[in-house]
Order: structure tokens, then sequence, then C-alpha cells
């Protein structure tokens, strides 16, 4: 019984370590964008495989973040431009309080919805490292962008990408 001991608490510690090792899969550009399922500040549930056939502008961001305040604007500019038949913008709130969410927006000036992801698990799913973190997924709901920090998004290179992918 002792001679099984040493081995047997030695292949224990061993899968303990291996498994501690191992990072969840998450979003990677050129592969299907994670699925997820969110309600945002209105209500409204919204289910990223709906969504097929339109290209998703997908925003991580908080309220307390400073650069994704300074971007909130030109997304405005992009939501209100893009034809709603063939562009979806999402804005996905992390780690922060609806309420202060939406009193943002409404001083901003944003109407595009803001969903709520209490428990992080679409930011978790994305590889969420901080925010803002953009992502653009396209009609097929493959990732095919990913940005970390602010975008002037209204600029004319962005713009051009983002034409791109809903005319594709």
């Amino acid at each position: 019984m002792k001679r099984l001991l040493f081995p047997l608490t030695m292949l224990c510690l061993v899968c303990l370590l291996a498994s501690c090792g191992q990072r969840p899969e998450v979003a990677e550009v050129g592969k299907p964008a994670p699925d997820f399922t969110l309600v945002d500040t209105k209500g409204k549930t919204w289910k990223l495989a709906e969504l097929k056939g339109q290209v998703v502008f997908l925003n991580f961001w908080a309220t307390w973040c400073p650069p994704c305040r300074q971007e909130m604007p030109s997304m405005q500019v992009v939501y209100a431009s893009m034809p709603k038949d063939k562009f979806t913008m999402l804005a996905v709130l992390s780690n922060d309080d609806p309420a202060l969410a939406d009193a943002m927006a409404a001083k901003i000036g944003t109407t595009f919805p803001i969903l709520i992801d209490p428990a992080n698990k679409a930011g978790q799913a994305y590889g969420l490292t901080g925010v803002p973190e953009t992502y653009i997924i396209d009609k097929q709901g493959i990732l095919r962008e990913k940005f970390m920090g602010a975008v002037h998004w209204d600029s004319v290179e962005s713009l051009q990408m983002l034409n791109k992918y809903i005319d594709q």
C-alpha cells in the first residue's frame, strides 16, 4: 500500500499542475466569433448567432474608462450612418453599473444598444484584457478585426474598413 501511495500522489500532483496551465479558448481573428446571449439596458435580449447576415461591431467598455468615453461620440456617428439591415453596433458594459452607463449614454447622446455582461462571460470568451476593446464580426460570424484601445471610428480609414465588410 505504501509503495502505491507515493506514485499516486505524484500522478495527482502532475495532473493538477498540468491543468493549472491551461487557458480557456478565446476569440481569435479569422475564426468563428464566440456566441453569447446578453440583455441590454432596455431589457432586450441579444444573441450573436441571430445577427448572422450583418456586420457586428462589438465594443467592450466601462463608464470609468476615459478612452472609452473618448471614442463613444465617433461610435455614435458610425452607428447613425450605417444601414441598420446590414450593420449592428453593440456596446458591452464590462464590470460596471448599468445605471451609470445609461446616464453617460444620455449625456453623450449615444443611441446604440448597451449590453450588460454581469458575470463577464462574453468578456472571457473574447479574451478581454482591458477596455476599450472592439471586435468586427463579418456577415458569416467570423471575427475579422480586433482593436485594443480607443479608435476614431468616424475616420476615413475606419469607415472604409467597416464598409469593406458591409459590401462583402
